[in-house]
């Protein structure tokens, strides 16, 4: 089977075939860096880290940008509330964000550029879309002339009153029509700002991705990668800018979005108080079952994140573990192609739902079979294709030992050792005792025929 994704711009799937044979080219939208991570952040992330596995795997040259966004009003905002400035908000936030997603094995792209290091391309942006008719100075700012662009809209399929509507722009009276959106802004004295030929100012959000994309992947590229909430406005004028300022051509030759992701039922926001972020949620779950979490619904649909939701990633994984447990077989290389049912599930616009039910057969295969060389050849098919989906990189009782919050794991050795020590003695009292102490902290015991005893823990 041959790759196939489903391209938003024409509402269809369809094979994959890069620009440049053999070089597959791909950007996604970076976080913005004024706050941490919340789990509908970590979602594109995962699921764009799939892909680029996935991509690896088939193409000799894979290039992955995924930008930081460290200019924003967001940011400025942060700062004048706390009092911090602005760089070390920035780079706080950062390598916040480099924790988090680690944690959740996600792969570093191959570039990671910032917007503060990209002003230059952007002023020779804006000046070349000055000089094709497509922008035009005002009271300061740059703006862009939507109507300038005929087929404007393409990619939402919206009319002109719901963009308008939906861009949530200012109507400010130095526009020409209100559907125009600024390309360049002017700053005060207490904001960030870059000298331009319009003066003092800082760049506009979607003019940041533009010119980052295009400096790191050039025009056109194969694949850009968001959140289906960015679809408008900022990736219609990430296509309005770029086209038209390359006398129309093409832009991106793919565009694909992850599915909104609600919590317990409900919209993520702040008025709610139902953010939840990364780290929050790493100090109740391992960052690999977060990971599983998000893949378990395909990347298009909408996704229920939940206690639920997380625990059924986890008793999965503690199903894999377990049978790669008893093969007895340690971690080995992940550049073993997956199996063919993970492969061919991948390789259908990325039907993660498929490839982990594929996942679940083989550990159910590998639960059942006796043979030596046989467990050990699924137990290799185990590792690969959960490798293809992020997963499986580590020990079994690495896993299972990984222990809660509440107890180290020194502290559960300690207390096996004395359940042992009681029931050598016959005070099997005491040893129950201890046994029900530690499965309240949700760590379960599993005595073995010759004595050893086995731990895992239990959310």
């Amino acid at each position: 089977m041959t790759l196939q994704l489903y391209n938003t711009l024409t509402r269809k799937k369809a094979e994959f075939i890069p620009i440049d044979a053999g070089h597959a080219r791909m950007y996604v939208c970076g976080p913005t860096v004024y706050a941490p991570a919340h789990i509908g952040n970590a979602r594109p992330v995962v699921v764009f880290d799939t892909l680029f596995r996935l991509l690896r795997r088939i193409y000799p040259r894979v290039s992955y940008v995924r930008n930081i966004t460290d200019i924003d009003d967001k940011i400025i905002a942060a700062a004048t509330q706390s009092g911090e400035p602005i760089a070390a908000i920035t780079e706080r936030f950062t390598d916040r964000f480099h924790t988090d997603m680690d944690a959740l094995n996600a792969l570093r792209p191959t570039m990671e550029p910032r917007a503060t290091g990209h002003l230059p391309q952007m002023i020779a942006l804006v000046e070349t879309l000055i000089a094709r008719g497509h922008a035009y100075a005002a009271d300061g700012h740059v703006l862009f002339h939507v109507p300038s662009m005929p087929d404007y809209g393409a990619l939402s399929r919206r009319n002109r009153d719901e963009m308008v509507a939906g861009a949530r722009v200012e109507v400010a009276p130095y526009k020409k029509d209100a559907a125009d959106f600024v390309l360049w802004k002017p700053s005060t004295a207490d904001q960030p700002g870059w000298e331009s030929p319009w003066g003092r100012g800082r760049p506009g959000w979607h003019l940041e991705c533009s010119a980052m994309s295009e400096a790191h992947l050039g025009v056109p590229f194969d694949i850009h990668g968001g959140g289906l909430d960015l679809i408008f406005p900022h990736h219609e004028n990430e296509i309005a800018q770029s086209r038209c300022a390359h006398h129309g051509g093409p832009f991106v030759r793919v565009w694909m979005h992850n599915g909104f992701l609600s919590v317990s039922g409900e919209k993520m926001s702040k008025s709610l108080g139902n953010i939840v972020t990364v780290s929050e949620l790493l100090g109740d779950w391992p960052g690999e079952a977060i990971r599983l979490a998000l893949l378990s619904a395909h990347y298009r649909q909408p996704l229920d994140f939940s206690e639920a939701t997380m625990a059924q990633a986890k008793a999965t994984l503690d199903r894999w573990y377990g049978a790669l447990r008893t093969a007895a077989v340690a971690p080995g290389s992940t550049e073993a192609p997956p199996p063919e049912a993970v492969r061919v599930a991948l390789e259908d616009d990325l039907n993660t739902p498929q490839a982990i039910a594929a996942l679940h057969e083989i550990a159910g295969a590998l639960n059942r079979a006796t043979d030596a060389a046989e467990r050990r050849d699924l137990a290799g098919a185990l590792r690969a294709g959960g490798a293809a989906l992020g997963l499986l990189a580590g020990a079994p009782e690495a896993w299972f030992r990984a222990a809660p919050a509440t107890l180290a794991a020194v502290d559960i050795d300690d207390r096996i050792a004395e359940r042992l020590a009681a029931r050598k003695r016959r005070d099997f009292a005491r040893a129950d005792a201890i046994r029900q102490e530690l499965a309240d902290a949700g760590v379960v015991l599993e005595d073995k025929p010759d004595g050893t005893t086995l731990w895992r823990v239990v959310r």
